[in-house]
């Protein structure tokens, strides 16, 4: 993975939060097609990656009020009643689309993990650690972090479960 420059260091939040932080990443960009059904599908396609190594950026909704990030390869759906035991709760749904801009700060297909308006737990897919690196949202729609598993979860203070069936 190469360097970043002061220019893609302002780009998003997400970058200059793992900028700031001093964890290793690269940046790929791509054109983004507003008519594509799955940004995370898109994004392997364009990168020419295995969907299995680029992970979707789920916000959770958990009892009684508290939202946390799941991470799943994007080929991959979400597990959720694995998703609420990762996270010792009893109950996870799917966060509705108005709370996940307001508390993430980005759109929809433009989730990070990194840089968020508030903080959230994360548990990510063990495979996250399968690859020597991994793709997850940079902060807009067409824009990807390539980053090692053992540091997208050290920067996220995340933990790994099987989390996709």
């Amino acid at each position: 993975m190469g360097s970043r420059s002061a220019a893609s260091a302002k780009g998003t939040p997400a970058t200059v939060a793992l900028t700031a932080a001093g964890v290793p990443f690269a940046l790929h960009a791509y054109r983004h097609d507003p008519a594509s059904g799955s940004f995370g599908l898109e994004a392997a396609e364009a990168l020419g990656v295995e969907p299995a190594r680029v992970f979707k950026t789920l916000m959770i909704r958990l009892e009684p009020e508290e939202f946390a990030l799941a991470l799943v390869p994007v080929d991959r759906q979400l597990d959720l009643k694995a998703t609420a035991a990762a996270l010792g709760v009893k109950r996870a749904a799917l966060a509705e689309p108005a709370a996940v801009e307001r508390r993430s700060g980005y759109v929809l297909g433009g989730v990070s993990p990194f840089g968020q308006r508030r903080p959230h737990r994360l548990v990510a897919d063990a495979s996250v650690l399968a690859a020597s690196t991994v793709f997850v949202s940079g902060g807009r729609r067409g824009l990807e972090i390539e980053i090692a598993g053992p540091d997208l979860l050290a920067a996220t203070d995340g933990t790994t479960a099987g989390l996709g069936g």
